[in-house]
């Protein structure tokens, strides 16, 4: 098992492994035994498979499970208010502490019930899918509205990031592809030689245990060094958004939940890479589709039913389309993009997947 140290406001370690839950007894027995009350709000399907794992590191001390919708149907003001709810008939309070057990929704909203319940309790990060090395590192929080992706939310980091990559086995293989396009984000934005590592990957499957174990590290470390420089996204962090523009607007328009966040932002990368004219827009979209990403979703949606929500991302503003674009690997630039233009590339796009799905 290794740690990363994330220096951020409020420094904490990410602790990465096989069987990394057992750091809770090794390391972590002080903020254990200072909570009055150990509050888990896991993924209901993460909780079939894997919560009996989960409490028993936590032992002796004992923690009550309040369980919510796999996926982005968490992410409702309805299940923040659930959550709520839940520790405070529980008698939780500002001495309680909260573990986020699931995947990258399910720490969003964890870490958003965390930053609120009496003005914010202490929470721990215990991630199940390959997409929340990218998620639950940094502190965003956050749920959703209709109008918007994330647009209720705040900036809390955790205590620590437990990351056992034991949980990782069970993952269906959307939830791979998902993972695995955050892993390329972080790679498009920071290295050429580890992107080409991850293009000349055509099936997940090939993947062992020890190369997505390097390859979730080096996501980690580049989210982590740029966290650090910007925690609260006032500037570079908001390269992290790379893809991120189409894809929010992808998952608004077809209903959150019906496509997994890490498939639009794939979708959302090529686009972006096909406004930056990048050299590698062909050989990424040869590499989505071997490997079975959702290409298809774009041929089905017009350029105008995805703009009114791309008006509304947070990286836009005055009705203007701001980008994280990227003429070359490890260089990204924010720009903006003519709705003209940002329209005429959507069509091109919308064409080379015909293309490659023929």
């Amino acid at each position: 098992m290794k740690a990363l140290r994330v220096e951020a406001g409020k420094p904490y370690s990410v602790h990465i492994g096989p069987g990394a839950v057992d750091v809770f007894s090794a390391e972590y027995q002080e903020l254990l035994n200072a909570a009055d009350r150990i509050a888990v709000i896991a993924d209901e399907t993460v909780a079939s498979l894997h919560l009996r794992r989960l409490l028993s590191s936590l032992k002796p001390h004992e923690a009550s499970v309040f369980t919510v919708p796999a996926g982005e149907a968490a992410k409702s003001a309805e299940v923040f208010m659930s959550c709520h709810s839940f520790l405070l008939e529980q008698g939780c309070s500002r001495k309680s502490l909260l573990l986020a057990f699931g995947g990258g929704a399910t720490g969003d909203v964890a870490g958003f019930v965390a930053s609120t319940f009496m003005r914010g309790i202490p929470f721990i990060q215990v991630p199940t899918t390959i997409l929340a090395h990218d998620s639950a590192v940094g502190g965003k929080t956050a749920i959703n509205h209709p109008l918007g992706k994330n647009m209720i939310g705040t900036f809390y980091q955790p205590e620590a990031v437990i990351y056992d990559l034991d949980f990782l086995h069970t993952l269906p293989a959307h939830e791979i592809r998902s993972g695995m396009a955050e892993v390329a984000k972080h790679a498009f934005i920071s290295n050429e030689q580890w992107l080409e590592e991850i293009l000349a990957i055509r099936s997940f499957a090939e993947m062992d245990d020890e190369q997505l174990m390097g390859h979730l590290e080096k996501g980690i470390a580049v989210k982590a060094a740029i966290v650090e420089e910007d925690e609260f996204e006032g500037g570079v962090r908001k390269y992290l958004n790379f893809g991120h523009t189409l894809a929010h607007a992808i998952e608004a328009h077809l209903g959150y939940g019906k496509i997994t966040h890490g498939e639009a932002v794939a979708l959302g990368m090529g686009y972006a890479l096909l406004l930056s004219g990048h050299p590698k827009f062909e050989d990424f979209l040869s590499w989505c589709q071997s490997n079975g990403y959702p290409l298809h979703h774009l041929e089905e949606i017009p350029f105008e039913q995805v703009l009114g929500f791309m008006k509304k991302d947070k990286k836009s503003s005055g009705g203007t389309l701001n980008f994280v674009l990227l003429q070359e690997t490890g260089v990204p630039n924010f720009d903006m993009v003519e709705e003209e233009r940002a329209r005429i590339v959507y069509e091109e796009f919308r064409l080379k997947i015909r293309e490659v799905l023929v």
